[in-house]
């Protein structure tokens, strides 16, 4: 983007700012939520909880499927190349004569 084109999008750079760190914000909730560490503490609470009888069978199933589902999709997304697709700049269509 050329000079003209910076100085048109300069009204746009606090909203452009506010994208930015709400970005930052959720890739961090992200990382502390598919924790693979945070994930393990709460495994061992929710034993802990079950075998103190504060919870039944049913519901230790239930919250050690969605723990271990975080889990298994946090190593997938961990194993999966982090790669942005970049378009190629379009070519110069002017006609010339």
């Amino acid at each position: 983007m050329g000079l003209v084109g910076e100085l048109l999008a300069l009204p746009l750079a606090p909203a452009r700012g506010t994208l930015w760190v709400i970005r930052q914000v959720v890739a961090e909730a992200e990382r502390q939520y598919y924790d693979p560490s945070a994930i393990r503490a709460e495994l061992a609470r929710l034993t802990e909880r079950v075998e103190a009888g504060e919870i039944d069978a049913a519901e230790f199933d239930r919250r050690e499927d969605e723990l271990l589902a975080r889990l298994g999709y946090g190593a997938r997304q961990e194993a999966a190349p982090q790669t942005v697709a970049r378009t190629a700049p379009e070519e110069n269509r002017t006609a010339t004569r």
